[in-house]
């Protein structure tokens, strides 16, 4: 098996499964082009049909759902090095739960697209404020409170949905599922999301051999001279922006923070050097696979991709467990 004496080599076969993934999603679809006709498509005049469902359908979703992947198996990644345990997910406190509550209030109002995503930005903000404010208490940071409070705090807000759910009219109901399940289809703008990847990984690789000490453990850290406080806030904080970025973009989609992180350490490796470009690469891959199975298998009717993400990622993670047992 590859594992971390030979992460050079794990990383092509992620990078290889990354690319493979993102071609599927261009492939396959309610209309399948063959492999042949990709490259037609591409270069194709833009007023034909092939052109006109790579460019404009395809292309976007795969890039959104593979932004989106990498967004979630990122925060994972830094959650489960900040709170050091390997079932945190990007989920974990609260900041789901509060865009959730947000976008269910629009949409039980018949507001718009932009309006939903605006209150659900603004549900998802006070989540992460509320969180980091009873955290937080006369200079001194407790991971325990931290972890507590967004428990509590995600428990509040899964009983605000299931009672909007129960009050929201039966026509409203289908796509307030879609939206707690994940659907990648009404992604628009692409930027923010990979804006948010961009630099939120490219900051946590900076900070790589910080994050390694503190995987260790606070005091030994604090031994070693590294910055614990500002270090953990800025995981915190980079965590959270890159969730709200995924949720953003394709709501709340489940199992891919938490799996996929997981996965990557179940293969051997730890070093975060690794860890987060591996995990990124494996995310981005698993969601957009995920999200095309979800639109092809009972096409043209289309599954949350949620839901596939479960179906795909539970046994995938069993698997290895009982690998490394």
């Amino acid at each position: 098996m590859i594992s971390a004496k030979h992460p050079s080599l794990l990383l092509i076969v992620f990078l290889t499964f990354a690319f493979g993934s993102l071609f599927a999603g261009l492939l396959f679809g309610s209309v399948d082009i063959p492999f042949s006709g990709v490259a037609h498509a591409l270069l194709s005049p833009a007023d034909s049909i092939p052109h006109q469902i790579v460019w404009q359908l395809r292309i976007p979703r795969v890039l959104a759902a593979f932004a989106c992947g990498g967004l979630l198996a990122l925060a994972g990644a830094l959650l489960q090095i900040l709170l050091r345990n390997p079932l945190a997910d990007p989920y974990i406190l609260g900041v789901s739960g509060g865009a959730a509550v947000g976008a269910l209030v629009a949409m039980l109002l018949g507001w718009g697209l932009l309006l939903t995503n605006l209150t659900s930005l603004a549900g998802a903000l006070a989540a992460i404020a509320i969180v980091f404010g009873l955290s937080f208490r006369a200079g001194d940071w407790n991971l325990y409170r931290l972890l507590l409070t967004g428990v509590v705090l995600s428990a509040g807000c899964t009983a605000l949905t299931t009672l909007i759910l129960t009050l929201a009219p039966a026509s409203d109901v289908k796509g307030m599922l879609f939206w707690l399940m994940g659907d990648v289809s009404r992604a628009e703008e692409l930027w923010p999301a990979w804006t948010t990847l961009i630099v939120v990984a490219a900051l946590s690789m900076l900070f790589s051999g910080s994050l390694n000490v503190l995987s260790l453990g606070q005091m030994k850290a604090r031994t070693l001279g590294v910055a614990v406080l500002p270090l953990q806030v800025g995981i915190y904080f980079g965590a959270s922006l890159a969730t709200v970025a995924a949720l953003m973009l394709a709501g709340a989609i489940g199992f891919v923070g938490l799996i996929v992180p997981h996965a990557v350490r179940l293969l051997g490796v730890s070093d975060v050097r690794w860890l987060l470009p591996l995990s990124v690469l494996l995310g981005g891959g698993f969601l957009t696979l995920a999200d095309t199975l979800a639109r092809t298998l009972w096409a043209p009717q289309q599954l949350p991709v949620g839901v596939l993400t479960a179906l795909l990622g539970v046994p995938m993670l069993l698997l290895l467990l009982s690998k490394k047992r």
